[in-house]
């Protein structure tokens, strides 16, 4: 081994170990090491960025403004309503739902058409009295594998072309993953359909009306000489934070304010409701002179409404939201008088890649800027207000929040969630509809039938949309996931230098003599399952990214075709299922679905074995070595 071979492999071994940590972001992670490759004379820095203009980096960006055009049109919640069975059995209705995700995800972002699907996926589950994760996963793998059977259902597909491109054989086209991926997807959807009910826990996940068991919801008379007159809600909350408890909410006058501002001066005569442990009521009420008009345990099985609770959770803001409080107090009664019977409960799962992710609720503001409530999070199916305001939020938590239905939908598409309600069927306009399919239906066109190379295509697919208005021009931006872009065109020049180096030869010769020994199907094979098990641990673009050039230099090793070796990447790369982190629409069921880490390789696992079982002859078949 070369120095130059090593020196990469130390990198290569720092980056997967800081994908499997988990503390920074992928893309993060990825940029270190293209720094650290460029420091040390791996890649020149001349070409350093050049993966940022590679034509698979334009297309999966493409792609994703594409299919939030056709999401938002509202052309996927017309499909939805015409093709799902009425009054059909809970197998078939969950055949179809899974049949349409991953016919769905062979042509979207298949994180969106989980997203757009998962609250219909909710009501299945409530409607046939099943338990929701027996529902959502199986939807979730479906997607998955739906990814594979065109070039743009997945990013490892159009980082696979790339790679066939730069050997010199020119870039695979859009249906040549077809064959082998609509066999193995239709396997894998059969699989999951009919075992889901065997091998998926019957997890019951933390609804709205099991919010809390046991804290008290506590109505506190401020009087003339209690230590809170004159003190603002804010100082008042720091008070109470020393004994965990928080204002949920204030009456004035006979006039419940919801959600009141942190600025708001308390008077005597003021009711504060306030929610504390029991073990802690006492002490709180205390320390301010509060005088107890009522406290009422709430049970376990009581419903927690609008009227009942207002805020947990967000009783102290940062400093970054103080002088956006410091509005008039006239506005703000005019603004926070609004009536609670506009108010409603959802749920909303964070997504992978949200603004959400690393926040705190008390960074939020969510009641200054959105007038909505945080009332609690779900994690791994387990409920909690404890210390809220300090949690960081993750993708997959489920946020219990309380507001006006369209103040919560605009916070759920800004930052980047997905609200659990079921959803009425919403076309805001029948052209856009019509527009956005045919957009997307010519750029595959093109890109399939040869006439413009894929990244053209779509780029040319993103004009239309923005000059023909079907999208706004400023979401046509936010629909792009920037952490997977730079993910992508940080990892392509440190695959490149996997190639220079020889260091892919090096692991590629290591894999072929001491596993395959020299046998080009157990060869074919153990790229596939090495690549399955890198994707579940850690992003499937970056594991792509690394395993082209292995699986290229086992070919040219073993003397055979590099497609077959190069398409056992792709279907290896979308096939992670053993648990939550590998795909990010298995971590977008975590919360919905009440799973925990352990609950997806009951499941997954068989399902891997079923893929390599069916893939590998497939590959044989197709593509010949």
């Amino acid at each position: 081994m070369e120095f130059e071979q090593g020196l990469i492999l130390g990198i290569l071994a720092t980056m997967v170990g800081m994908f499997l940590w988990g503390r920074w972001r992928h893309d993060m992670v990825a940029l270190g090491a293209l720094l650290a490759c460029v420091v040390f004379g791996l890649v020149p820095s001349a070409v350093a960025f050049s993966g940022f203009g590679h034509p698979a980096v334009i297309t999966v960006a493409c792609v994703l403004v594409l299919s939030r055009a056709l999401q938002a049109s509202g052309a996927v919640d017309l499909v939805v309503s015409k093709v799902m069975p009425a009054n059909a059995g809970p197998l078939l209705t969950i055949a179809v739902l899974t049949g349409i995700g991953a016919l769905l995800s062979g042509f979207m972002n298949n994180v969106g058409a989980l997203a757009l699907l998962m609250p219909v996926g909710l009501q299945v589950a409530q409607r046939q009295q099943l338990p929701p994760g027996r529902v959502l996963m199986p939807l979730a793998f479906g997607s998955i594998l739906g990814g594979m059977t065109t070039m743009v259902g997945t990013p490892p597909n159009l980082i696979v072309s790339g790679f066939r491109s730069e050997t010199g054989m020119g870039s695979f086209t859009m249906f040549d993953f077809t064959p082998v991926g609509i066999v193995v997807a239709v396997a894998g959807v059969l699989f999951v359909v009919l075992l889901a009910r065997y091998l998926v826990p019957a997890r019951e996940r933390s609804g709205a009306e099991e919010f809390d068991t046991g804290t008290y919801i506590t109505e506190a008379r401020v009087t003339k000489g209690s230590k809170a007159v004159g003190k603002t809600l804010r100082e008042v909350e720091d008070a109470l934070e020393e004994h965990e408890a928080q204002v949920l909410g204030l009456v004035r006058n006979e006039v419940r304010v919801n959600a009141p501002q942190g600025n708001r001066v308390v008077q005597a005569g003021d009711i504060l409701v306030i929610e504390a442990e029991p073990e802690e009521l006492g002490a709180a009420l205390s320390d301010l002179d509060l005088k107890l008009e009522e406290a009422k345990p709430r049970a376990k099985a009581d419903t927690v409404t609008p009227e009942d609770t207002v805020e947990a959770g967000q009783d102290k803001d940062d400093s970054e939201g103080e002088e956006e409080e410091e509005d008039n107090d006239k506005d703000n009664d005019k603004e926070e008088k609004k009536s609670d019977d506009d108010n409603i409960l959802v749920e909303v799962t964070i997504l992978p890649g949200s603004a959400l992710v690393d926040y705190t609720a008390s960074r939020l503001r969510l009641r200054t800027r959105y007038g909505i409530n945080l009332l609690a999070v779900s994690r791994l199916g387990r409920r909690s207000v404890a210390r809220l305001r300090t949690m960081r939020f993750r993708a997959g938590d489920v946020l219990l929040l309380q507001g006006a239905e369209d103040a919560i939908n605009d916070f759920a598409s800004e930052m980047g969630g997905v609200p659990l309600a079921a959803r009425s069927l919403r076309i805001p306009d029948k052209r856009k509809t019509l527009l956005s399919s045919l957009i997307l239906l010519l750029a595959v066109a093109g890109a399939a039938l040869g006439l413009l190379p894929a990244a053209i295509s779509f780029a040319g697919g993103v004009l239309a949309t923005m000059v023909l208005r079907t999208l706004p021009l400023r979401a046509v931006y936010d629909a792009i996931d920037w952490p997977v872009i730079v993910l992508l065109g940080a990892l392509i020049p440190v695959a490149t230098a996997m190639e220079t180096t020889g260091t892919a030869a090096l692991v590629a010769g290591f894999l072929l003599d001491s596993v395959a020994q020299g046998h080009a199907v157990i060869g074919l094979a153990v790229v596939l399952v090495v690549t399955m098990t890198l994707s579940d641990l850690m992003n499937n673009a970056a594991t792509a990214a690394i395993m082209c050039p292995v699986a290229i230099g086992a070919a040219s090793q073993l003397g055979v075709s590099a497609d077959p070796y190069l398409m056992a990447v792709a279907v290896g790369a979308s096939c992670a299922f053993l648990t939550p982190i590998g795909h990010q629409n298995n971590t977008l069921i975590l919360g919905p679905g009440g799973f925990r880490f352990g609950d997806y390789w009951r499941l997954g696992l068989p399902l891997e074995v079923l893929v390599v079982l069916v893939a590998v002859p497939m590959l044989l078949w197709v593509w010949p070595l």
